[in-house]
């Protein structure tokens, strides 16, 4: 539990995300790029309890899998409750998705809302990583 400024705001651990809740469609088909997108993420800031709402920007080129939609929008309300700093929500998700697709290219890309009249964008891509 956080306080800010004299209220609790009671939020669930990372151990709540439901990985389990992912699921995969066999892919055969040529390399292609795939994008999904949602401004409906949300997560919990553990430092002051209150919501972080945000678009969550998913591009992959799969291996040998597609992540199923339905599941992946199970997985995203997953987070709804968790308490998560934004750039490990975006490191969570880019791993959990890294780990079920074993895709040939993956970035996730999250851009919170406006708090403090600072925007938040955290991006992880496969390909930048290898570089470093």
């Amino acid at each position: 539990m956080s306080e800010a400024e004299g209220k609790i705001f009671e939020y669930r651990g990372e151990d709540c995300i439901r990985t389990d809740f992912l699921e995969t469609i066999d892919y055969h088909g040529n390399p292609q790029e795939i994008t999904y997108e949602t401004d409906e993420f949300s997560a919990v800031c553990p430092f002051s309890g209150l919501p972080d709402i945000g678009k969550a920007v998913i591009i992959y080129i799969p291996g040998k899998k597609l992540v199923e939609l339905k599941s992946l929008k199970y997985y995203f309300v997953s987070f709804r409750n968790v308490g998560i700093y934004q750039e490990a929500a975006t490191d969570r998700i880019y791993n959990d998705l890294y780990r079920c697709l074993g895709p040939k290219y993956l970035m996730v890309k999250t851009v919170y809302n406006v708090r403090g009249g600072i925007l938040s964008t955290c991006v992880m891509d496969s390909e930048k990583m290898k570089k470093s």
